[in-house]
């Protein structure tokens, strides 16, 4: 896992391990040549001692200046008095800094991350952040962090989506942020929240439940387009979007330009990481088996568990990731694959799931018309029972808990077999599609026709479903469903939301798109999950949704508000899913979820996006536009059916391991479920009959995610005098997970406890 961590005090001269000699540091850490874990030593090896410590309370900063602390692996950026770290197997060519002025070492700008911008570019948007406007480090291609500094103030800037958040904590008469929430957990000795991990299971794409909390009691995060501010130690959370009317609509754009706005960002966003270095895996093992029958040397490579070199791309048969392919694969520039001697230019991999072949044949025939273009190198990982979902449980420890974690095992056999690089088309159904609350939005804005189309598929869709007779009224119900919402102010939806939790409302089995539509039609509805909650744990996430009815988002319509939650919690469980499936030497890269693409996206008109492929048809744009005019027949086709048979197949071969793992979980010593209930749920749906399927998975998730947190051993910081603990210590044996306090005191379980 990759992060990078820094804090800001009120004391000028706050200092660290990681002091520099000279002015300023440099741009490659202590030594240069920006090697890790070199941070808090000078040029003769020697300790660098002189700063606060540890303090035992924030009202003693300075009890003893020889304790010093600082994140172990670490590779310093800069140092006193505000100093900032880089962790992890960062890339040299990903960690890029400069100063405004040579005079002025105390002017500074560190980017961190996937950044297409020049340095030119960097150093005009240094001067315009310098004077406040923090809108310029975020217009450039890439998923990347910034962070400024302007003498003794500090400014870090979260992307849109939420897929590289900023997290921050109070700490030594000062504020700690830093890319992961665990490395400050572990810097204040945190405890778990518990009504957080509530909230995550009960209303997961309600950001009013979970509010700018995380697992960790007393860590922040700041809200997905916000930037934090620190001056001296005081901090401040400002956005830096601009914010629409809430009393006149905004006009309508043009269509067309701003489909030409998501082309432009979207081969931008591809031709920043076409563009980055070319890189091989570290290490590669040093035995190869040579000629196997069956195995071409891909596919030995894979079974080694090392990635090729170069770029590659998912080819799953879907519009998303085969836009992406086709984009990479035709740019002109360096290809993205070393040379071969067919001259592909791209390595494609498309996952063949040999346990349910079912469902999926239409999918791969596209993939396989696809990678017939001869600039593409196909490469197909087939799999059975061994890759089903819940076949590998064990795995590393996350950040956050995140429903990809049951998936984690399937999706790492298949990005083996990818490169270096790998691009995936996650995040373009959050980005591109319209939420069905957007129709409650065309009818605030009087664009009633604008809703024949939509509501017209829907009734073909239950009319294919065999429902012929209810598919007559479905335009009816779907219309009355939007106009109560356009009706329904946003804290009686709040309210309505935390009434149906009191009650114990759960979430319906959803079994096709009209009832998720409809069950979409709302400010805030209940997460899969919620049905096995306890009593207790739903009147506290009611409780945080009713708090937060009197504090108005940043949009009060429906449908943007829905859509902008969605995006931040896909982004969210996006990262998750990178460091579950992480895999040594290589990089995921998401454009939909970059910051322009976001952006342009976010200009489509309402009445495009509601439109029944309208994501097919924008992305059938783009590559028009990029000379690829031939797809195969149905491409486009939405398949947003999730492998429910693989799912279940899954759940049977490992229902034994998993009603252990349910027989004393520590969701249920948190007082959230009842373990007697999600273990009968685990046995239907084991047996086929309807049941939350996505439910289960963050229930299991979470489960596994508490076991690998409390298994954990060690710290991410070194260098003090006095041993350190980690955050959220094992608990006694006879001391409930729920019921810790700090250092192991019980405490009743309550909010943010």
């Amino acid at each position: 896992m990759r992060w990078l961590v820094g804090w800001s005090s009120i004391a000028a001269s706050f200092g660290t391990a990681g002091r520099v000699s000279g002015r300023g540091g440099n741009s490659q850490g202590v030594n240069g040549r920006g090697d890790y874990g070199q941070g808090g030593y000078g040029e003769n090896g020697a300790p660098l001692h002189g700063g606060i410590a540890d303090a035992a309370h924030p009202g003693d900063p300075g009890v003893d200046a020889e304790r010093t602390v600082h994140p172990v692996g670490a590779q310093l950026l800069w140092g006193d008095p505000d100093p900032l770290w880089a962790v992890g197997d960062w890339r040299p060519d990903e960690i890029r800094t400069l100063t405004a002025d040579p005079a002025d070492p105390f002017t500074r700008l560190a980017v961190l991350g996937c950044c297409g911008a020049t340095d030119a570019e960097l150093r005009r948007a240094l001067y315009a952040a310098r004077g406040g406007a923090l809108r310029h480090l975020t217009q450039w291609p890439g998923s990347y962090t910034a962070v400024v500094q302007t003498g003794r103030r500090i400014t870090v800037v979260g992307d849109l989506a939420g897929a590289r958040p900023v997290f921050y904590t109070p700490w030594a008469s000062g504020t700690a942020y830093a890319t992961a929430a665990l490395p400050l957990a572990d810097l204040i000795e945190a405890q778990l929240d518990i009504g957080h991990l509530a909230a995550l299971l009960a209303c997961p794409d309600s950001p009013e439940a979970l509010g700018d909390g995380t697992p960790y009691a007393g860590v922040r995060r700041i809200p997905p387009g916000h930037a934090l501010i620190l001056r001296e130690g005081s901090r401040e959370i400002t956005g830096y979007e601009a914010v629409a009317s809430l009393a006149v609509a905004a006009p309508e754009s043009d269509p067309d330009r701003a489909v030409e706005g998501v082309r432009e960002a979207l081969v931008d966003a591809v031709r920043a990481r076409l563009t980055a270095p070319r890189h091989a895996p570290d290490t590669l093992p040093p035995y190869d088996p040579g000629p196997v029958p069956g195995m071409g040397p891909a596919d030995r490579r894979a079974a080694r568990g090392a990635p090729a070199p170069g770029v590659g791309a998912d080819l799953s048969g879907g519009s998303a990731s085969a836009t992406l392919a086709l984009l990479a694969a035709g740019l002109p520039g360096a290809p993205g694959s070393l040379a071969s001697p067919s001259g592909a230019r791209l390595l494609a991999v498309t996952f063949n799931d040999l346990a349910t072949p079912q469902g999926r044949e239409p999918e791969l025939e596209r993939a396989r018309a696809i990678a017939a273009d001869p600039r593409l190198h196909h490469v197909v990982v087939a799999a059975a029972e061994e890759a089903l979902p819940y076949a590998e449980l064990d795995g590393p420890l996350t950040d956050e808990p995140g429903p990809s974690l049951v998936f984690a095992g399937r999706e790492r056999r298949r990005l083996a077999a990818g490169s270096a690089d790998h691009f995936t088309g996650h995040g373009a159904r959050q980005v591109l599609d319209a939420h069905p609350a957007r129709m409650a939005d065309l009818l605030m804005d009087r664009r009633r026709r604008h809703l024949l189309r939509p509501v017209a598929a829907l009734a073909r869709s239950a009319s294919a479903s065999g429902a012929s007779g209810e598919s007559l009224l479905v335009p009816l119900t779907v219309y009355a469903a939007a106009r109560r919402l356009a009706r329904t102010s946003y804290r009686a939806g709040m309210e309505a939301a935390a009434a149906r939790l009191r009650e114990g409302g759960a979430t319906e089995c959803v079994s096709g798109p009209v009832d998720a539509s409809l069950a979409a039609l709302t400010w805030s509805r209940p997460g899969p999950a919620a049905g096995w909650l306890t009593g207790e744990a739903l009147a506290e996430v009611s409780i945080r949704l009713t708090a937060a009815a009197g504090r108005p988002p940043l949009s009060l319509r429906p449908g943007e508000a829905r859509a902008r939650a969605l995006l931040a919690r896909h982004a969210a469980d996006h990262r998750v899913f990178e460091q579950a499936v992480e895999v040594r030497s290589q990089r995921l890269h998401a454009p939909f979820l970059d910051n322009q693409v976001v952006r342009a996206a976010r200009a489509l008109p309402e009445s495009l996006r509601v439109q029944p492929g309208a994501r097919a048809a924008i992305l059938r744009s783009v590559l028009s536009s990029a000379g690829v005019r031939e797809l195969p027949p149905g491409w486009g086709v939405t398949a947003h059916t999730p492998n429910e048979t693989a799912t279940r197949l899954g759940l049977r071969a490992a229902l034994t391991e998993l009603l252990s793992l349910f027989a004393s979980p520590l969701l249920a010593d948190a007082g959230l479920i009842d373990a007697r209930v999600v273990q009968q749920a685990l046995l239907d749906a084991a047996d086929g009959r309807p049941v939350p399927l996505d439910g289960l998975a963050e229930l299991v998730s979470m489960e596994l995610w508490l076991h690998r947190l409390l298994a954990r051993r060690g710290t991410c910081w070194t260098g003090t005098s006095t041993p350190r603990r980690r955050a959220v210590p094992a608990p006694p044996l006879d001391a409930p997970l729920a019921r810790l306090g700090p250092g192991g005191s019980p405490r009743p379980l309550r909010s943010g406890s």
